[in-house]
């Protein structure tokens, strides 16, 4: 990567983080196909149909199992150490290089860069770092303006067209890094004053490569998708990622209010810039790394939810896509790894598989609706009752625990009521994304329009975490 500094702003010319593996999509599907193919002509329509059915239940059952393991544990631990104010060690402290891209980030910049200049750190081992990554609207005129006020932040400026989306963005910054520790937050993020501190105690443990943080949604009042997103934080953040890091040690960094070592990132040459998840493919090669990840739940920052059903499409899409690309790059790299236990591969693999298990439950609505209206005679016949219950019973579980541990406002509950209509669309999104994916449809980073809701409006309590 090469670069030259003009009037104190970096104008990236290239670059490209290492890439992960690569898959093989064109003989998945191939392979798929063959057995859809197999099993009709073998056993029949009706037959391949129960058996589809019954194998759905097996897995719809295993990762109810996960569900409720993972619940289980966030109800007895989790309220504790979210509401703990003692027994942390805030000693240690290395040097910190705050990242954050933007691209026609207008809206929310200015409220993220304020909230970064406030962070409570020691001001001679910070350094905030803001890329203006090709934007085309007034992002970069306000960051220059800040930056003017501001002698702490640094702007580099990334020219349109560089590709490599998010990635590209975030190795332009690492280029000019010099913390240790590298935190990373989204232009619509703002953090508490103290995660920093809470990020870096970690990185202790020299063993420890990344950390990641608590997300709670800010806009959840905007519309009632808005509070339907903010549910699925309270599950995602305090049940699924408490439930990994307690039962197996295996949390995934997440992309936005996180926290990553810069030596082992650059050992592993920066963010892949040939996936659109680079949070999830970061996870995948620290751990094969022989790195460890952690979450922090008291290490809190609040974000902008998606508040329309087209963004909701895009952003969905981009984390299917991506996470679903992850599987097919890493499952043979994770069962080959010797930095983990067979515990953790298996955990590993049903990570990596969360965003294809949609995609079976998009084909069980269709088995469901098929025995509903009768369109064929052989789905007449097939006890689907079993089916029915797994599809909605294991998230349904975690999106109430998550509620519960959480002490959500019962306004923010209402979110709940919209799970059914949010499921299925998800799934629909998950098998578009997944066959476009087998097919190797072109597809490039998307970024997530904002609306800037909330970004003066004070907020007091968040899910029973005062933000």
């Amino acid at each position: 990567m090469t670069g030259t500094d003009i009037d104190g702003d970096l104008e990236v010319d290239a670059g490209a983080g290492r890439a992960g593996p690569r898959s093989r999509s064109g003989w998945t599907a191939c392979f798929w196909g063959g057995v859809i193919l197999l099993s009709v002509g073998l056993l029949g329509a009706s037959d391949a149909a129960g058996w589809a059915a019954a194998v759905m239940s097996v897995v719809f059952f295993v990762f109810l199992v996960r569900h409720l393991a993972f619940t289980t544990i966030a109800l007895q631990y989790a309220p504790a150490d979210i509401h703990a104010t003692t027994g942390f060690d805030f000693d240690f402290r290395p040097s910190v290089t705050v990242i954050s891209p933007a691209k026609n980030e207008e809206l929310v910049i200015e409220g993220l860069v304020r909230s970064l200049l406030v962070l409570d750190y020691p001001a001679d081992l910070l350094q905030i770092v803001i890329v203006d990554d090709g934007s085309s609207d007034r992002t970069p005129g306000i960051l220059d303006r800040l930056a003017s006020v501001h002698p702490r932040l640094r702007v580099v400026h990334r020219p349109d067209g560089m590709g490599g989306g998010k990635s590209g963005a975030l190795n332009a910054a690492l280029q000019v890094a010099t913390g240790e520790v590298i935190v990373v937050f989204d232009a619509d993020h703002k953090p508490r004053l103290d995660v920093l501190r809470r990020f870096v105690r970690h990185f202790a443990d020299p063993e420890v490569g990344a950390v990641q943080g608590r997300c709670i949604v800010r806009n959840y009042e905007e519309s009632p998708l808005s509070r339907t997103v903010a549910v699925d934080y309270y599950c995602g953040y305090v049940v699924n990622e408490y439930g990994r890091q307690a039962l197996f040690g295996m949390p995934a960094y997440g992309g936005s209010n996180c926290a990553v070592r810069a030596s082992a990132l650059r050992a592993l040459g920066g963010w892949n810039e040939e996936t659109v998840t680079e949070d999830t493919d970061v996870t995948l090669r620290l751990v094969l790394d022989g790195y460890k990840v952690r979450f922090d739940v008291t290490a809190i920052d609040t974000e902008e939810s998606v508040p329309s059903m087209q963004r909701f499409w895009r952003q969905r899409y981009r984390w299917a896509r991506g996470h679903q690309q992850a599987f097919r790059d890493y499952w043979r790299p994770v069962w080959r790894s010797r930095n983990l236990t067979v515990t953790q591969k298996i955990e590993t693999t049903m990570f990596l598989l969360v965003f294809h298990i949609p995609v079976l439950c998009a084909a069980g609505f269709v088995l469901v609706l098929l025995r509903a209206f009768g369109v064929f005679p052989w789905a007449g016949h097939i006890d689907l009752l079993p089916l029915t219950t797994l599809l909605f019973l294991g998230p349904l579980v975690e999106l109430g625990a998550g509620l519960v541990v959480t002490r959500a406002p019962r306004r923010a509950a209402l979110g709940i009521l919209l799970f059914l209509p949010g499921f299925i669309i998800f799934s629909v999104v998950c098998a578009k994304s997944w066959i476009d994916g087998l097919r190797e449809a072109p597809y490039s980073w998307q970024k997530t329009e904002r609306t800037g809701h909330g970004q003066t409006a004070p907020v007091v309590r968040v899910g029973g975490v005062p933000a």
